[in-house]
């Protein structure tokens, strides 16, 4: 059963199967409501088209947290690699498992783990993998959140693998307190707001200074040696969307034509509902 999950041949990531079309799509089917119910329900997000032109590989989903409807590109169930955007999965994997033994983290792994979510760092996550036991956090991952389309290396966090709307899914998990818990879930979202350097980029740049630091995040970002492609992934929840964003493409257009890819999308996505900053989705070669 387990291995039916794992992704153990060499250059798994590289099987990953390329799709270009970008329909937008629903996940939710049309139900005549009663005027009862229809009077309580909140009111559907207004979602924009996604048209920006792109080169390569893009998938995307919005998830609206108040209604659970799901809206994505036609590929939002194809698989990429998470690199960095798991570490916030397995930063809420340790503060659960230690609060559901009615245990405190030391100072020291607080430390750790904060470095790991604000400043990416590769050394912490490797350690915070290995104290929730490897893959196996990942597939607890999987059956807590809901997930339908992700899939656990046999030893290596980054190169797990999540769809578009996956990563939607994933992020209201760390925001409604299934991931963390309820003790360690307002933490892990200050630490996700808190993001810094080379990894803050993305869908909260799509948004104004002051609305956008309330957007927590997490990225994922890679050159990969094996297929010469930049891979990247993008995370953003607040209390009333969750996005996902993944990219591969060639990699002599420079990690900065994927992260303007993903500001833009977020921008397109939110622009009925949200004051939006402009994006320029076309950066040319870094």
């Amino acid at each position: 059963m387990l291995a039916a999950t794992l992704l153990i041949a060499a250059g798994a990531v590289l099987a990953i199967r390329y799709v270009v079309p970008e329909q937008q799509v629903t996940s939710a089917a049309p139900r005549l409501p009663s005027p009862a119910a229809d009077r309580t329900r909140p009111p559907e997000l207004r979602v924009g088209e996604v048209t920006s032109p792109f080169e390569g590989f893009r998938s995307w989903a919005l998830l609206d947290r108040q209604t659970g409807r799901i809206t994505g590109s036609a590929n939002l169930a194809e698989p990429s690699d998470t690199m960095s955007m798991v570490k916030s999965w397995l930063a809420a994997d340790y503060l659960r498992i230690l609060a559901e033994r009615g245990e405190e983290p030391s100072d020291f792994r607080i430390d750790r783990l904060r470095i790991m979510i604000r400043d990416s760092d590769n050394a912490a996550a490797v350690e915070t993998y290995d104290l929730v036991g490897g893959n196996d956090s990942i597939f607890r991952m999987i059956k807590i959140c809901g997930l339908t389309d992700s899939a656990a290396h046999l030893d290596n966090w980054s190169n797990t693998t999540v769809s578009a709307r996956d990563t939607a899914r994933l992020a209201n998990c760390l925001a409604d307190g299934r991931a963390a818990g309820t003790r360690w879930t307002p933490w892990l979202l200050s630490e996700m707001r808190a993001v810094r350097g080379p990894g803050d980029f993305g869908v909260r740049r799509a948004l104004p200074p002051i609305a956008g630091a309330q957007v927590a995040i997490k990225n994922g970002w890679l050159l990969r040696d094996e297929d010469g492609q930049w891979h990247i992934a993008c995370l953003a929840v607040t209390s009333r969307w969750a996005i996902g964003v993944l990219l591969r493409y060639r990699g002599s257009l420079g990690f900065a034509y994927g992260a303007a890819q993903c500001q833009a999308v977020g921008a397109q996505l939110l622009a009925p509902s949200t004051p939006v900053v402009t994006a320029s989705p076309t950066a040319g070669p870094a």
